[in-house]
């Protein structure tokens, strides 16, 4: 395995914790946030993303590059694993 691709399965399961931990937040509703990117963004820097992607990252850009992600899988990719999808374009955002 190659250092992006284990680089790029480190940061999926970071992002599928993160996933489980936004659904246990808002239980009270199962999950549904419309506003989902903002409370990841925080979450995934309180966890370290910005060490594993090398980087000091604004919220706001990190909130960007998740809504981006998400538009570009449904569109390219529908029914991708969206972990890895994430990853790799997060990863691909600031290591290039």
């Amino acid at each position: 395995m190659n250092d992006a691709s284990g680089l790029i399965d480190r940061l999926a399961v970071i992002l599928h914790q993160t996933s489980e931990d936004h659904h246990v937040a808002y239980a009270a509703t199962d999950g549904v946030d419309a506003d989902w990117s903002i409370w990841y963004a925080g979450h995934l820097i309180d966890l370290g993303i910005e060490s594993m992607v090398d980087a000091k990252l604004l919220k706001s850009d990190l909130i960007y590059l998740l809504v981006k992600a998400d538009k570009e899988m449904n569109l390219e990719a529908p029914g991708a694993h969206w972990e890895r999808w994430y990853a790799a374009r997060l990863l691909g955002a600031y290591r290039n």
